[in-house]
């Protein structure tokens, strides 16, 4: 099927003025499909050709300007409109649309807790064609008007306020009506219909919503008060950044089932994954990641929204800027005071990894680098979030925080309910500072890859001398750490350096040399760090001996790089980890090393023979926190959020499950049904440690079964696929792959869940001969299903633990074929050059 290319749609933005999309949706027909219909008024700038995008199960009929369009037109999802004269038309296009099961389009989701159904579009890029037609570009905004139809006993919410208007005679169906929105762009479009569970309120005079599914009500209500109290805090200081003011009549949130993505930012109607409502008990580093989402997406009411990216090159406009938004801004509003410490542990090192596979690109690639909408997915990765948030974290340093409000809300000005790229931002920035915008521009935003700073240190007279090494080529301003060891064994800040790399310069320091000289410290710059070899002796013996979160982050992130990049034995990662994070109080910080130590080091970067030993430390190290964690009361573990220590109990907790390798201890927890000392197995405990004992082969089908007698919800469906998946047993898997690779109804979590349990280390022999069949199956699977399904088999469905070089041929004889879908393309790419650094990684024999 064709993808719009960017010389089509700048021809046709060319050709056309949008105004106007009324589109009717009946709900009541049925669970495999729906109807549409759209109404679209619009103005030819002269005469000319164009198309209209729908991908219909059926198309009924179309009329322009009241004269029939002939049905059979329709070539893939394209419907041409020859003969336009110029001056206004209407297009009206009547379809029948099948549901989606892959989170793409109108998702039809059946919960299983209690057979309520629910509905919601993600038009993103170019999933508006599955609902309704529409001329399908960014740079084409028109207003929206959404009339429901709907089950009587369902709720409408849309982008504008709704409200249920009639009843259709005969079966009570409601009949909702959408305030009309301002202009934006057809992927913004949204709708969301079922029996929601609602918490409203009203702030700053507009309404606001929380709504989820009837079966998590209970979960809602518990964090009501939370949620509401970030996305207000939030608010206020958005309105207290921005001149421009909030542009949409309402603010709901909607946490929707089987999403694929954290949360879409849909003007009023921003849709999340509804595992941010927690059936089980979580870290409060997990809630702050909740209040950084909601912050995130408020954040792209205006970039993204009120101002949208002209095309898909510029996408860093809408996500690098809502990334250091949404962290920066719920730094500043929320309690989560802390947040740049778990940005820099985990999403940093996700920029840091993708700007150093082959598939890295520049923030803000060429346009002639972004040729279609297939290009343009592809750049949802860690570039365009971390790497672009990063470069705006600074950027705000450079410029003062005073100076860069002033550009953006200079830019707001000039764009608003238009579109903008990124020349059009840099000239706002500009008109507000005498700093060169532009060459920062050129500098971070259109080069690509990572330099690497190491510092040079030499004796001098009454002294030492510091130059810094630059592997790379952009300008570097940061802040050098010099820190002293006090008589009881801490680290001690003497001074900070403030040091421009390159530099003709020498720095010269009085004084004797510090145990510890950290590069990047406060973690400002964007680059790899290396140590001296003082220093790198520092920081293995007292890394948690340093005062500030932030600080150990920069440490442990250098350990980190340098165990992927061949420089530290994982090994001795592990024991530094073993050695500090019982002592580690950042919750981020404990979550970050542990997940690096348990799926990287253990799972792929050591050899199979040496795994037992790396998960008998991972488990020493996950008792030791336990333990330190034993005097915790139940009020501790049922309150609203249980602090640093809960947090860290039940992060050691998980890791103690995750890497049993004896099945004795956690079947036991899961007998009395707590861990010992608690907390008490809630769900995710609980199937965290069946998928555990399954891996192991202490349990089977009649256990899974039971626990999914026991619990019915969607998770629960979830947790028993991937303990069946990762059952140790030849029927087993070919089950699995066959359910993987052949039922096309399988929906996107399942997808995911089943492919999670396929895969396990300790199962490598019994699934050898699924390696060589992943890639052909999963070409075929991508070329059926789509981008969102190809996307899941490529994240979950790759073989990531046959470490060797057969998988490495397979995969890259794999890419040698042409017809590959491009984002499974991506993955297998970014898969295979991880395969090859794990295979480097390994110790050489």
């Amino acid at each position: 099927m064709p993808v719009l290319t960017r010389n089509e749609a700048q021809t046709r933005a060319q050709l056309l003025d949008v105004h106007r999309y009324t589109v009717t949706l009946d709900l009541t027909g049925g669970d495999d499909t729906f109807d549409s219909t759209t109404v679209i008024r619009f103005t030819t700038r002269t005469a000319g050709d164009t198309f209209v995008e729908l991908k219909p199960e059926e198309l009924r009929s179309a009329t322009l300007d009241g004269d029939p369009v002939d049905p059979a037109a329709l070539t893939d999802n394209r419907l041409p409109l020859t003969g336009l004269t110029e001056g206004p038309h209407e297009l009206r296009v009547d379809t029948r649309m099948r549901y989606s099961r892959t989170g793409e389009g109108m998702h039809r989701f059946t919960d299983p807790a209690d057979g309520r159904t629910y509905v919601y579009t993600q038009m993103f890029m170019d999933d508006v064609q599955r609902v309704f037609a529409a001329f399908d570009q960014p740079d084409l905004k028109a207003v929206f008007e959404f009339t429901v139809t709907a089950p009587a006993d369902w709720t409408v919410l849309a982008n504008g306020i709704t409200e249920r208007t009639g009843t259709r005679p005969g079966d009570d169906a409601g009949i909702w009506q959408a305030a009309a929105t301002p202009v934006i762009s057809t992927y913004l479009a949204a709708v969301a219909a079922g029996p929601w569970h609602s918490v409203t309120t009203e702030h700053a005079g507009l309404p606001f919503g929380i709504h989820c599914r009837q079966s998590l009500a209970p979960h809602l209500d518990a964090d009501a008060d939370e949620i509401l109290s970030v996305t207000k805090a939030c608010f206020d200081r958005y309105r207290e950044k921005f001149t421009e003011p909030y542009p949409f009549d309402s603010y709901d949130q909607a946490f929707v089932p089987e999403f694929n993505s954290g949360a879409m930012e849909n003007p009023g109607l921003v849709t999340f994954r509804d595992e941010f409502i927690y059936r089980s008990a979580v870290t409060d580093t997990e809630r702050q990641t909740r209040a950084m989402v909601i912050s995130h997406e408020m954040a792209h009411m205006w970039f993204g929204d009120l101002v949208t990216l002209r095309w898909w090159d510029d996408i860093w406009l809408n996500e690098s800027f809502a990334e250091y938004m949404g962290y920066q801004t719920a730094a500043e509003a929320t309690r989560f005071t802390d947040t740049w410490t778990e940005f820099g542990i985990t999403r940093k090192a996700w920029g840091y990894d993708a700007d150093q596979r082959p598939s890295t690109h520049p923030v803000a690639p060429d346009p002639d680098g972004v040729p279609d909408t297939a290009s343009a997915l592809l750049n949802f990765d860690g570039i365009s979030y971390a790497k672009g948030a990063s470069a705006l974290r600074q950027l705000v340093a450079w410029l003062g925080e005073k100076d860069f409000l002033a550009g953006i809300n200079t830019h707001f000005a000039r764009h608003r309910f238009a579109n903008a790229s990124l020349a059009d931002f840099v000239d706002s920035l500009a008109a507000h500072t005498d700093r060169d915008v532009h060459a920062w521009a050129d500098t971070w935003l259109r080069t690509t890859g990572i330099d690497t700073l190491s510092p040079r240190i030499e004796d001098s007279t009454g002294g030492w001398t510091l130059t810094v090494d630059r592997t790379g080529s952009r300008p570097h301003h940061i802040a050098a750490g010099l820190y002293d060891r006090t008589p009881d064994g801490a680290l001690e800040l003497r001074e900070h350096l403030d040091l421009d790399v390159p530099s003709d310069e020498i720095v010269s320091v009085a004084g004797p040399r510090p145990a510890l000289l950290l590069l990047n410290d406060g973690d400002l710059g964007y680059a790899k760090i290396r140590l001296d070899e003082t220093s790198l002796e520092t920081a293995l013996r007292s890394v948690s001996a340093l005062p500030e979160a932030l600080t150990r982050a920069v440490v442990w992130n250098t350990l980190r790089d340098m165990v992927r990049d061949g420089e530290l034995e994982p090994v001795a990662y592990l024991e530094t980890a073993h050695a500090h994070l019982p002592e580690e109080t950042d919750l981020a910080i404990v979550q970050g090393v542990l997940g690096f130590a348990r799926t990287q080091i253990a799972d792929r970067y050591l050899p199979a023979e040496d795994r037992p030993a790396a998960l008998a430390l991972i488990t020493s190290i996950a008792k030791a926190l336990i333990r330190n964690t034993e005097d915790l009361t139940a009020e501790d573990w049922n309150g609203a959020h249980g602090g640093t220590t809960a947090g860290l109990r039940l992060s050691a907790v998980r890791t103690f499950i995750d890497s049993a390798t004896q099945p004795d201890a956690i079947a036991a927890w899961l007998a009395d049904g707590t861990v010992t000392g608690g907390p008490e197995l809630d769900p995710e405990l609980r199937w965290r440690i069946l998928a555990r004992l399954a891996v192991l082969g202490a349990i089977g089908e009649p256990e899974i079964a039971e626990a999914l007698a026991a619990d019915p919800s969607a998770t629960g469906r979830e947790g028993a696929a991937r303990c069946r998946a990762a059952l140790p047993d030849a029927d087993a898997k070919a089950a699995a792959w066959q359910s993987l690779f052949s039922d096309d109804t399988l929906s996107n979590y399942l997808f995911s869940a089943t492919a999670q349990g396929f895969w396990q280390p300790e199962q490598a022999e019994l699934t050898a001969s699924y390696v060589p069949r992943f890639y052909a199956d999963a070409v075929a699977l991508a070329a059926r299903r789509g981008p969102a399904i190809a996307e899941a088999a490529g994240r979950h469905a790759f073989p990531a633990y046959a470490i060797d070089e057969a998988n490495l041929k397979a995969g890259r004889t794999c890419l040698e074929q042409e017809q590959i879908l491009p984002l499974l393309r991506r993955k297998l790419v970014d898969q295979l050059d991880d395969l090859t650094r794990a295979l480097h990684t390994r110790p050489t024999p």
